[in-house]
């Protein structure tokens, strides 16, 4: 009978408890960025960097050549 009782006791407390530490812990192991995250990121970075350079390029021929494009917009 003691048994039964300590048995319900940590299914119904211990466990879950145990179980909810468990996937916070991997939770927070995951939460960081790994190495081909990170290298994917900063590819992303200078691609974003070289656009941005691009359109800026664009616009100043576009205000050379048609002063009024960006009010067609």
């Amino acid at each position: 009978m003691d048994y039964t009782v300590l048995g319900i006791l940590f299914l119904a407390v211990v466990a879950p408890i145990w179980i909810i530490a468990h996937y916070t812990t991997r939770w927070k192991a995951t939460k960081a960025l790994s190495s081909d995250e990170e290298q994917l990121l900063e590819e992303l970075w200078k691609n974003s960097e070289r656009m941005e350079q691009r359109i800026n390029a664009l616009e100043r021929i576009l205000d050379a050549e048609v002063t009024d494009w960006r009010k067609q917009l």
